[in-house]
């Protein structure tokens, strides 16, 4: 019945192929696109080229065919040939970007995409076309899922994925639900395909739970998989029923569960199957697995021993193996929750249909039939599911018939009685497989409520076989019912289209296949009559084949009567009258006969056999039957077969949809239990979810029935293409405007045809239109819209033929112009050469011409006389000249050796007098410098002097402390000995008692070894066991008695402990002696019981009596040990009588000696100083009267308080060391410039004169000098007194502290061994300072001895210098300034003299204040610092002014800090503290990236600060002497440095992610869309998939957008001061990014592998390498990374032809995979004709190359991947104690030290 949708202004139905006959004739005219197709009957469609230019009128047409034949071709003229598309539109992504739109293009289009390309995708319109490979593709990994996702539709190649995306898109943007409608013949891929779209949503929706719910989703296919899908003669796994999976979505587009609704399940292969086929998948899984523990209780064998699973013949797939399946499926159960138990079941159901498939039906003559009880088949079969064999087998033959008056009971004859018996076993599949879709439903449940959801409908295609029965009636039902909505939703797309872009439209006819539908499910239609058939009681197929007949034979078109048979009937399907073609149009022509169980090409008139239709329908089980099952002890079994069924649908209330038209209710009273109406209800359920959703579609083509690899069959698919209505959408395309440009495309591609006063216009979009009307003069054939123009079919094909002579006659002109250039050039060339010989030629004949014999003789006589007066004339001017040049030489000469005679006289007394000069004043400037060098040695040696002094004063303070303090501590050593007395005393009790222990454990061993020696017989068994335990008491025994011993020898420090150590040793003896006494006892009471049971083994006895004895006697042997430990005992404690001796007498000494040291310390010294060095701890242990523990203890702390004086003084001298260093290297300086002032006046004064006069003026400067020296002298002679006085003391005092030491501290070897090596230290310096003091003397004498030199010196020029006063004057300004310079040295002097005399004030300060490097912080303030210094900071604005890692030097030295206080819990906490405020800001700006930069850096910096000055020498090789000293002294932080470094790498990781994830939306726009260079514009008609986004080119990325990324991401990288390694690595990281994403896009994008694109590609890859040039980052591998691209770059561009060329690709491409090169290869598309596509011949060329590469067959690069990071140690160049903390930090209570 004819219906209308959206189309063009008055074209109807002929209006397409009438278009197309008047673009035949311009184009066939014109002589270029000559090219047609015309019917053939194998490849349905031939091409062929016009040999002759058509005529309007002519009936025949003279073709060439492809092979070179010659053909006539009778034609039709007002129904042409279709014409061939040009070659830059063959291969396209879309079939509606075809300009000419019929079947034989869309046919080409597909074996050019899959034969020669290998691309299985292909759209058309809204249909994705997918053609099954029959082999594994690289291209579903989840590379390629990343890839396709946030892309558009139509930018990328066509894929599953891609539509996948498109309605995960449409649902998360417009929150409506979508719809994905699989379909196709069996073996077509519709489950794979189903089953990737599946998977991509679990892949790019994940949840945030932890419950799987993506995995589970998953998992639910290869179950419905084992138990609803088998194999055919089509396909290996076939899904043998409808599926349609809702999966659920919540706010936030992630998966919250999911729904499964099935239809039309093939129950009828539970117990038949053709040859060649098989049952469901999970029978022979079963019977695979039967042999194993678990599932011998089933009672299974093989499958060929069961009659439901060996009627296909062959019952193994090649390539499967069903026991390694039934281990999957028993993982996708468990998965999904299902317990085992619920596992078994299931499989005790399978097992019981299998078992009943063999009971054996015998006939009892004609009318009767039985089953043996006794059948063992049967017995299984009840077994397993609870049932009583008597009355299954009695009603398994008989059945029930109940009448108003009366129940009979009728024989079933042997055929009826296995009828019955089959449907009973697909009676309790079906119930079992709607089991199990409705708990992995339940399994697939969600708690929150659906936001939105995506359906994925798995349905089978249009079907038609030689038998076609119900099941092909309600399949191709369903295909009416899917068609019908397809074709609206395509008239709606196409009216929202034409609304969208304001073109007016009017409605065209299309054929709507509603008529098919009434004839179908309408009222009184062939349902309801079926239905009403199986109501009736002797209802059969002939009578309701009959009222088809009468109903609709002769009066409804669409159903026919067959004319030879009488048992089925014809129905006209919509794929009939969908590609119905004009009369005169030539059709493909139909082919023979397919082989049995193949659909007939072409044939869509499809007869179905009415036999079995009634029997199907009902799906009856006889009613006792039912009741058996339904009384089954097996409780799923009697589940099944309960009254009240379950609902029809799983989905229950959650649906709620509504439906987009009226649709006819079925009356739910009169057919609800057959399956028609079932299936009817369920189709309308399905139609509504369909219709409130909006769809995509998927058509699944089967290529071939062989299954063989890329092999294309036109037939099979012509056939599928006209059956699936992907012709449909290309016809309703062409009645339209099926090309379809924006004014961006149209004007880049079509720039060529427009005049310069056409592109003079500002406004591209009147451009195009002007462009068009002037090439294209009818109106009609395209329209103007709001952002696109649309085109009639074949009007694309003529603009690219237009463009393409446009192109042409250029090349003509360039050509041209070249050509006579090189031609003129040429002529040029020749005509100078000729001109050149023609010169030659004419001398040469005018020479022949003029000379003769005569004049060449007088010509030679002429020339000879010239030679020889010529000679002779030179010859005399040569003579004269020589003679006159050698008078000149001769008085030159002589004039100029008797002037350098004459100066050489003048000057020998000159430097005479110069070097004695020279050298009085070489010694002078000698002398003078040393005596400045000698008063600084001078100063210095004095400073140094009076630091030793200092120093020595304070150690000898800092002993008398010690001494006091031990005096102190020796007053408690009495008490604690008292104490050791009373715990002796304990000890002694606890030792009496253990001994009365000892006494009764001997007198229990004796009793044992009694009883041992009368049951010598009953020992045999038990011997090993008591030898044993006697042997591990007796060893723990004496390792407690070997530790008693050691522990009574320790020291004091260790008695308490000890003692305690002791006595819960005792107690655990005790309980183990009790706990084997008890045991002995209870082994001897065994014993006696079995002493009655032994007494028969006498005869044994004698034998093993020899034994017994040898172990008698080693038992006696043992016992006897107790009376030697008793021993020990007693030897133990005759030495602690001797200790406790030994310690009295120690006390006492200890006393009299402290007594001693106390008086003489109390009397030498201050009572409050001694006090003030020791802590409140020490002095209560003072206070504590005779506690020798702790007296003991605190000596050692006291001790300990005066080694860190000592050290403190020790570092302040070194200080002041330094301090007097800087000055001397001051002093050197001033030395330095007195030096060069010196070097000038030696340039400067030439003569004697000067030399003494600046002589004369420093000698009166020596007084002063002298009194200086006077001066020192003197202080160093106090300095010596002081230090002999000193010494002398130190020397009393150090003997009399020795000799107290030597009395007190016998003990203490080791601390008197050290005090012993301190004051050998300080006598050593002692001696060393006196060396130091008289070196100064000698020093200061020699300087006198200079002095009085000079003075000499002095005498002797002083009459002299009296001559010279006048010139005094000149230097004037020179002495002011030496006047100066010695002032500042006399001030140095002096101030050196001034620290020399505070150097003898102990109590003064040691020298000027210095920072050491760390920051003093309390306790409390560590929460305000990490706060302040780490959550508060800010990097933006700060790191400009600071130096890098500024924060991690701060945290450093607040460290430090806690280090200098050995205070293990401070440190622990500031580290912890940083570390997790590291973390915790980290995670807080997880999105940051400076954020992320700045604390990446300051990680490391704070790492490497760690190293650097943790001591070890690996990190100190670049430290300077001074950071040495600024190393950690206390801790080791190597662990907090590993924690450190595994967060600094998550921060890494994080902080790559944020950069990938910025750029990654710029790369492909900027790498491969972007065109940069001129000319080489690639675009291309795009199709339908590319109609819904307009290109515009204002707002796309570009190559600088990259570049500026980069510059971004390293700028700041480079200001929050990341090591520049890092900073390579992550530019490395970034570029193979860039990299990978680019390829991957390249191998997923047909349109851009072009020759042009490789050139734009090449050009972005140099920008990226000046980049890195620019950036100076050459050496850090990042354009390695770009190898990949750049050789794909170059394969796009390299010529494509010879065999030298495939060993060209395989030589250089070494970066590429064989697949990425292949797949290039097989993608490269042609952009002009100028160019050529890659032929199937060179591809295998080139791959047989590469079969021999062993490399990876993954197509997609991963661009997850991730480099392996290294955190370089970089030492920081910054000394600690000159950073400074800017106030904007807000640390103002850290204080540096």
């Amino acid at each position: 019945m004819p219906a209308k949708a959206p189309g063009s202004q008055g074209v109807g139905i002929l209006g397409y192929w009438a278009e197309e006959s008047l673009v035949f004739r311009r184009e066939a005219a014109s002589g270029y696109y000559n090219r047609v197709w015309i019917p053939d009957p194998e490849e349905v469609w031939k091409s062929a080229e016009i040999a002759t230019d058509y005529r309007v009128g002519d009936k025949v047409l003279r073709l060439l065919l492809e092979d070179g034949t010659e053909l006539d071709y009778s034609v039709n003229p007002e129904s042409l040939p279709p014409l061939r598309n040009p070659d830059i539109l063959v291969g396209e992504n879309d079939l509606t970007a075809l300009s000419y739109l019929h079947e034989p293009a869309v046919l080409h289009n597909l074996r050019i995409r899959f034969a020669e390309s290998k691309l299985i995708y292909t759209y058309s319109g809204i249909i994705l076309v997918a053609m099954n490979p029959y082999k594994q593709l690289p291209i579903y990994g989840d590379a390629i899922i990343h890839a396709y996702s946030g892309q558009n539709m139509g930018d990328m190649d066509p894929h599953i994925f891609a539509v996948a995306e498109e309605a995960y898109k449409q649902m998360a943007r417009n929150n409506r639900n979508q719809s994905i409608i699989v379909s196709g013949e069996s073996g077509a891929g519709k489950t794979v395909s189903a089953r990737y779209a599946m998977r991509y949503f679990a892949t790019v929706s994940k949840s945030g739970s932890n419950a799987h719910v993506e995995d589970k989703v998953l998992a639910s296919n290869p179950i419905t998989e084992a138990v609803g899908n088998a194999k055919t003669t089509r396909n290996d796994n076939s899904s043998r029923f409808g599926k349609y999976t809702e999966i659920s979505f919540d706010e936030q587009n992630q998966i919250i569960g999911a729904n499964m609704r099935t239809y039309l399940l093939e129950k009828s292969r539970v117990v038949f199957q053709s040859e060649n086929e098989r049952n469901y998948h999970i029978f022979y899984q079963l019977c695979a697995s039967a042999q194993q523990s678990e599932f011998k209780h089933l009672k299974l064998g093989s499958a060929e021993e069961f009659n439901y699973t060996r009627m296909g013949g062959n019952t193994v797939i090649e390539g499967v193996n069903d026991r390694a399946e039934m281990v999957e499926t028993q993982k996708t159960f468990t998965l999904l929750g299902f317990k085992e138990d619920f596992q078994m079941d299931v499989f005790k159901i399978l097992a019981a249909i299998l078992h009943l498939g063999n009971v054996q039906i015998t006939a009892v003559g004609n009318e009767r039939s039985s089953v043996s009880e006794d059948d063992s088949h049967l017995k299984v079969f009840c077994e397993l599911l609870g049932l009583e064999s008597g009355r299954v087998a009695q009603w398994l033959c008989n059945r029930k018939i109940v009448t108003s008056s009366e129940t009979v009971v009728k024989p079933m004859t042997r055929p009826q009685a296995v009828n019955a018996r089959d449907a009973l076993a697909k009676k309790i599949y079906a119930h079992l497989f709607d089991f199990i879709v409705e708990r992995i439903n339940q399994a697939l449940q969600f708690s929150g409520k659906q936001h939105t959801f995506i359906g994925v409908l798995d349905i089978y295609g249009f079907e038609t076989f030689d038998v076609n029965s119900f099941e092909q009636f309600c399949i191709n039902y369903a295909n009416e019912k899917l068609q019908q909505q397809f074709n609206m939703h395509v008239f709606k797309l196409e009216q929202e289209e034409y609304m969208k872009e304001d073109i007016p439209w009017t409605l065209i006819d299309f054929y709507d296949n509603q008529p098919v539908i009434d004839l179908i499910e309408a009222k009184m239609g062939i349902l309801e009559l079926l239905d009403e058939e199986c109501l009736l009681p002797h209802g059969t197929d002939e009578n309701w084949l009959q009222k088809l007949y009468n109903n609709f034979v002769n009066k409804n078109p669409l159903f026919e009567k067959p004319r030879m048979l009488n048992t089925s009937f014809v129905i006209q399907h919509f794929a009939d009258k969908v590609l119905r073609r004009p009369p005169a149009m030539p059709s493909a022509p139909e082919p023979t006969q397919p082989p049995e169980g193949v659909g007939r090409p072409g044939m869509f008139l499809v007869e179905y056999k009415c036999e079995g239709f009634l029997e199907k329908n009902r799906d009856t089980v006889y009613d006792m039957l039912v009741e058996i099952l339904r009384a089954s002890k097996f409780h799923l079994c009697a589940n099944f077969f309960q009254e009240n069924p379950a609902p029809l649908s799983p989905f229950g209330s959650m649906i709620t949809v509504k439906s987009a038209k009226q649709v006819i209710k079925p009356n739910s009273k009169h057919f609800r239990t057959t399956v028609g109406s079932k299936f009817r209800s369920s189709l309308y359920l399905l139609m509504e979810t369909l219709n409130a959703t909006t769809p995509h579609y998927v058509r699944c083509i089967k290529p071939n029935d062989e299954k063989l690899p890329f092999e294309f069959d036109s037939k099979r698919i012509v056939q599928q293409l006209r059956a699936c209505g992907v012709l449909e959408t290309i016809r309703i395309s062409a009645q339209s405007y099926p090309s379809r440009w924006t004014y961006i495309e149209f004007y880049s591609r079509y720039g060529i045809l427009m005049t310069k006063q056409e592109l003079s216009f500002s406004d591209k979009k009147e451009v195009c239109k002007a462009v068009l009307h002037r090439l294209i003069q009818d109106s009609n054939q395209y329209q103007f819209g709001k952002t696109k123009i649309f085109f009639r079919a074949g009007q694309v094909a003529y603009l690219e033929k237009l463009r393409l002579d446009k192109l042409r006659q250029s090349c003509v002109v360039i050509q041209k112009h070249i050509r006579g250039w090189l031609q003129r050039k040429k002529f040029l060339r020749e005509r100078r050469a000729a001109l050149i010989i023609q010169r030659y030629f004419r001398g040469q004949q005018t020479v022949r011409k003029a000379i003769t014999a005569v004049a060449l003789k007088e010509a030679w006589a002429a020339i000879i006389i010239q030679k020889h007066c010529r000679g002779y004339l030179v010859r005399n001017l040569y003579q004269l000249i020589r003679v006159a040049t050698i008078t000149i030489q001769a008085y030159t000469r002589g004039f100029l050796a008797r002037r350098r005679y004459r100066k050489m006289l003048e000057e020998h007394k000159a430097v005479i007098l110069q070097k004695y000069a020279r050298a009085w004043l070489a010694r002078r400037r000698f002398q003078s410098i040393r005596r400045f060098v000698l008063n600084i040695q001078l100063t210095y040696r004095v400073q140094r002097l009076q630091k030793k002094l200092e120093d020595q004063n304070k150690e000898n303070h800092g002993l008398v402390e010690k001494l006091t303090s031990l005096a102190a501590l020796r007053a408690g050593d009495v008490e604690k000995i008292q104490k050791l007395e009373a715990e002796l005393e304990r000890a002694a009790a606890h030792r009496r008692s253990y001994e009365e222990k000892g006494k009764r454990y001997r007198d229990a061993v004796e009793e044992k070894l009694a009883k041992l020696q009368k049951h010598n017989s009953e020992l045999e068994t038990q011997k090993d066991q008591i030898q044993l335990k006697l042997q591990e008491k007796t060893e723990e025994l004496k390792e407690k008695m070997d530790n008693l011993t050691k522990q009574l020898f320790d020291d004091v420090q260790k008695e308490e402990r000890q003692r305690m150590l002791l006595e819960k040793s005792f107690e655990l003896k005790t309980q183990d002696y009790e706990k084997q006494i008890q045991s002995l006892k209870e082994v001897i009471k065994a014993l006696k019981d079995e002493k009655t049971q032994l007494q028969q083994l006498v005869e044994e006895e004698h034998v093993t009596s020899d034994g017994l004895k040898a172990e008698v006697a080693r038992l006696s042997k043992q016992a006897k040990t107790i009376s030697e430990f008793e021993k020990e005992i007693q030897l133990l404690q005759a030495q602690k009588i001797d200790v406790e001796k030994h310690v009295q007498s120690q006390k006492r000494e200890m006393r009299e000696k402290m007594s001693e040291i106390t008086k003489q310390l109390l009397e030498s010294y201050d009572i409050e100083d001694v006090r003030s060095r020791l802590s409140m701890e020490d002095l209560e242990h003072l206070n504590e009267d005779g506690e020798l523990w702790f007296a003991y203890e605190g000596l050692k702390k006291a001790t300990r308080v005066l080694e860190s004086h000592f050290q403190s003084q020790k570092e302040c001298y070194e200080k002041e060391i330094e301090a007097l260093n800087f000055k001397v290297v001051h002093l050197s300086q001033e030395i330095n410039h007195l030096q060069k002032l010196f070097r000038e006046e030696n340039d400067i004064n030439e003569s004697i004169r000067l030399e003494v006069t600046r002589l004369t003026s420093e000698n009166m400067m020596i007084p002063d000098f002298k009194q200086q020296i006077s001066e020192l002298e003197k202080q160093k002679q106090d300095l010596e007194i002081r230090l002999n006085e000193q010494t002398e003391k130190m020397k009393g005092k150090l003997e009399e502290l020795s000799n107290q030491l030597n009395r007190s501290q016998e003990e203490e070897g080791t601390q008197r061994k050290a005090m012993e090596a301190q004051n050998e230290i300080h006598t050593k310096e002692k001696e060393k300072l006196i060396d130091k003091i008289q070196e100064m003397q000698e020093a200061s004498d020699h300087l006198k001895k200079q002095f009085e030199t000079e003075s000499e010196v002095k005498s002797n020029f002083w009459q002299e210098a009296s001559r010279l006063t006048l010139e005094n004057r000149d230097l004037e300004e020179e002495l002011d300034m030496k006047d100066r310079v010695i002032k500042k040295l006399q001030d140095q002097v002096k101030t050196l003299s001034k620290t020399a005399g505070k150097a003898n004030d102990v109590h003064s300060s040691s020298g000027p204040k210095e920072y050491l490097g760390m920051l003093q912080y309390k306790r409390e303030d560590e929460a305000k610092l990490i706060q302040n210094l780490i959550f508060d900071l800010k990097p933006r604005g700060v790191v400009v002014n600071m130096i890098p890692g500024l924060p991690a030097h701060i945290l450093f030295m607040c460290v430090r800090y806690a280090d200098s206080l050995n205070d293990a819990n401070m440190l622990k906490s500031l580290m912890n503290s940083t570390i997790n405020g590291i973390k915790q800001v980290v995670k807080e700006h997880l999105e940051d990236f400076e954020m992320l930069s700045f604390w990446l850096s300051n990680t490391c910096h704070f790492l490497n600060c760690l190293k650097q000055y943790s001591g070890e020498e690996e990190f100190m090789k670049h430290n300077s002497p001074h950071q040495n000293k600024n190393c950690l002294n206390n801790f080791d932080l190597s662990e907090y440095r590993q924690i450190l470094s595994d967060v600094a790498i998550r921060i890494y990781h994080q902080f790559i992610i944020i950069m990938e994830k910025n750029i990654q939306p710029i790369i492909v726009p900027g790498m491969l869309e972007y065109e940069s260079l001129q000319g080489i514009s690639g675009l291309k008609p795009t199709g339908f998939r590319k109609r819904s986004s307009s290109v515009d080119d204002t707002d796309a990325y570009t190559m600088t957008s990259v570049l500026q990324q980069l510059s971004y991401f390293y700028t700041t990288m480079c200001q929050n001061g990341l090591d520049p390694e890092l900073v390579r690595q992550a530019v490395k990281q970034l570029f193979f990014l860039i990299g990978a994403v680019t390829l991957n896009s390249l191998f997923l994008r047909k349109d851009m592998c072009s020759c042009r694109k490789g050139m734009q590609i090449r050009c972005n890859i140099s920008y990226l390498e000046e980049w890195l040039k620019d950036k100076n980052l050459q050496n850090s591998l990042a354009k390695e990374t770009l190898e990949p691209l750049s050789q794909a770059a170059w394969l796009l561009q390299v010529k494509k032809t010879t065999d030298s060329d495939a060993k060209e690709i395989y030589e250089r491409c070494t970066s590429l995979s064989a697949v990425q090169i292949i797949k290039i290869l097989n993608s490269y598309t042609p952009i002009d004709d100028f160019e050529k596509r890659v032929t199937p011949s060179f591809v295998r060329k080139v791959q047989a190359l590469l079969n021999s590469r062993e490399d990876s067959s993954q197509l997609m690069l991963d661009t997850k991947y991730l480099f392996q990071v290294t955190f370089p140690f970089t030492p920081s160049p910054h000394a600690l104690e000159m950073i400074q903390i800017p106030s904007s930090f807000k640390l103002g209570f850290l204080n540096r030290l």
